[in-house]
C-alpha cells in the first residue's frame, strides 16, 4: 500500500515538525513547507535520521504564487497529499492602535488568505476519493480577543470561521476539515509543549467528528 502523504505549511521547531513528525512516526510521507531553504534542509536531515520520508519546498505565505508553486511540485512529483496542515501565522504582539491598512491586509494574507489558497490547491477530485483531511491551527484569540493581538484576534476568528464554513461544505465529499484552537502560549514541556499538541491534530484526523478541538488547560 502506498504511503500516505500529510503537507505542513509552516514547519518550525515548534508545532508545525511536531505535526509532522506525530504523523511521520504512523508512517506518512512528510512534506515540509517553509520560507527559509536552510532551516528546511536541517528539517529534512533531521526526520530522515528518525526514519520519516521526508520532502521539502520553500514557500512564503505572504506570497501565494510560491505557495501555487511548490504545491504544483507537491503533486507532480508524490501525487495529491492526503492531510495538509497550514500552521501559519504572525503572533508578535502590536501597539494598539498603530497598525495601519496595508499591514492588517499583510497580516490577512499571512494568517487566513493564504490558508484558503493552499486548501484550494489541494481539494480535487483525487482528494476527494482519498478522503482527505485538512487542519488549521487555530487560537484562543478568536474566542477571546485581545487589543495588544488586534490582527491576530481578528485573523484567528476569521480563519475559525473558514473552518466551520468548509467543514460543513466539503463533508458531502467525504473531506474533513478541523481546527485545533490552542488557548495559550506554545512550548515548554508542560501542558502547552508542542508535542502534547501535535496528539490532538491526530486525534481529529482520525476521529473526522466535530469541526473544532479547544486545547485549553480548563480541558484537561
Amino acid at each position: 500500500m502506498d504511503k500516505k502523504t500529510i503537507v505542513v505549511v509552516g514547519a518550525g521547531q515548534g508545532l508545525g515538525n511536531h505535526v509532522a513528525k506525530r504523523f511521520g512516526r504512523e508512517g506518512f510521507r512528510v512534506v515540509l513547507m517553509a520560507r527559509n531553504r536552510e532551516a528546511l534542509t536541517s528539517y529534512k536531515q533531521e526526520f530522515t535520521a528518525e526514519g520519516i520520508e521526508t520532502h521539502s519546498f520553500v514557500a512564503d505565505a505572504e506570497r501565494p504564487e510560491t505557495l501555487t508553486k511548490a504545491f504544483e511540485q507537491v503533486i507532480q512529483q508524490l501525487g495529491t497529499p492526503d492531510v495538509l496542515v497550514y500552521n501559519v501565522g504572525i503572533t508578535t504582539p502590536d501597539k494598539p492602535g498603530q497598525i495601519d491598512n496595508s499591514e492588517l491586509l499583510r497580516r490577512y494574507q499571512v494568517d487566513v488568505a493564504s490558508a484558503y489558497h493552499c486548501i484550494s490547491q489541494v481539494v480535487n477530485e483525487e482528494f476527494e476519493q482519498k478522503k482527505g483531511a485538512i487542519m488549521l491551527t487555530g487560537g484562543g484569540l478568536a474566542l477571546y480577543p485581545n487589543a495588544a493581538y488586534l490582527p491576530l484576534s481578528l485573523d484567528k476568528a476569521a480563519l475559525r470561521a473558514m473552518a466551520y464554513a468548509l467543514h460543513e461544505e466539503l463533508k458531502p465529499q467525504g473531506i474533513f476539515v478541523g481546527t485545533v484552537t490552542v488557548c495559550g502560549a506554545i512550548g515548554g514541556n508542560g501542558f502547552f509543549a508542542p508535542s502534547r499538541i501535535a496528539d490532538s491534530y491526530w486525534t481529529i484526523y482520525n476521529e473526522r467528528g466535530e469541526c473544532e478541538t479547544v486545547y485549553a488547560e480548563t480541558n484537561k
